[in-house]
């Protein structure tokens, strides 16, 4: 890989430009802010500064990592493909189903190498998980009990949360899409999900216009019932999963990298890994999308699984009570 891009200039784009420089020290690496203005400051880790689209496929890049707010993820994402340029798009994949449809169909065209990036299934605690489930290793599910949540001004400390990408609608904010992991991973683990039950609320201590807490109700055609909390409330982060089986329940802590399985022999630690470093799920996720450019083996997130994701969430919209 000799040249590669990130567009967007926030938090996660400085996160992928300094694992690109890792990975690939050889590199250029370009970067792009998501409105196509000219950063006022140093970019960190990036060798040349574009302002559109046109200019890094005039460069003729390797591949593009998207850290955009969602809403500009179609518009970036399929002009590259069309180029036929591979994109590793950050969650959630677009803000729409008429976005995601949009880019579906210009991956298609083209054949173009393109993932999204649900890092959270490169956690090793994560794949315990699926190998565990994927072994019938409790039995047959019947729960799912899921709850996650941080305190928003905590995010970016040193930014407005109010003027942050989670708070604004029009550039895909509010809690459903800004933790559309929850949704992506409980789908991975248990397969689709239809919504029940929905209710979205805007509290009055961060006084946002969209939703900062979502609880939802959903089954699946195995008659699984699956309750998911989110919230961008709690002063000590929080992001758990709990799942409950005919021969025993696991209950996976997603912040201590740990699982532990409770049976008729008692509770056993199958997995624990606190010390872990977070860092290593972004690095692995590149290094898979690589491989998937390249052909070889890779677990990298599909667009299908992706879009399944932003349907459940329009899903939980469609139905939902907004208090």
């Amino acid at each position: 890989m000799e040249r590669i891009a990130v567009i967007g200039l926030g938090n996660i784009s400085v996160r992928h430009r300094k694992n690109l420089k890792l990975l690939y020290p050889s590199a250029t690496i370009y970067g792009m802010s998501a409105s196509g203005c000219c950063s006022r400051g140093t970019v960190s880790d990036c060798d040349v500064l574009v302002s559109s689209i046109e200019e890094l496929i005039e460069h003729h890049v390797d591949f593009v990592i998207i850290a955009s707010p969602a809403t500009f993820h179609a518009p970036y994402a399929i002009s590259l493909i069309k180029a036929g340029i591979p994109v590793l798009i950050e969650k959630p994949i677009a803000a729409s189903i008429a976005d995601c449809d949009a880019i579906r169909m210009a991956c298609r065209e083209n054949n173009t190498p393109v993932s999204v990036g649900y890092c959270l299934r490169y956690l090793p605690s994560a794949i315990v998980v699926k190998d565990l489930l994927d072994e019938q290793g409790i039995g047959r599910i019947y729960n799912a009990q899921i709850e996650t949540g941080q305190y928003l001004p905590d995010w970016r400390p040193s930014k407005d949360f109010r003027s942050s990408v989670s708070a604004r609608e029009e550039l895909g904010g509010g809690v459903l899409l800004e933790l559309s992991h929850e949704f992506d991973y409980i789908q991975w683990l248990l397969g689709p999900l239809q919504v029940e039950h929905a209710i979205l609320r805007s509290s009055e201590e961060l006084g946002l216009s969209v939703e900062d807490m979502a609880d939802v109700m959903f089954s699946s055609a195995t008659g699984v019932i699956a309750n998911i909390h989110l919230d961008f409330l709690q002063r000590k982060a929080h992001r758990k999963c709990r799942l409950i089986g005919s021969e025993g329940s696991l209950e996976w802590d997603l912040i201590q990298n740990s699982v532990s399985l409770s049976s008729s022999e008692g509770i056993k630690v199958i997995y624990d890994d606190s010390g872990w470093d977070k860092n290593q799920m972004y690095l692995g996720m590149i290094i898979d999308f690589v491989n998937l450019i390249q052909g070889a083996k890779n677990q990298s997130i599909s667009i299908d699984d992706a879009i399944r994701t932003v349907a459940l969430i329009e899903q939980i919209k469609k139905y939902s009570h907004h208090q």
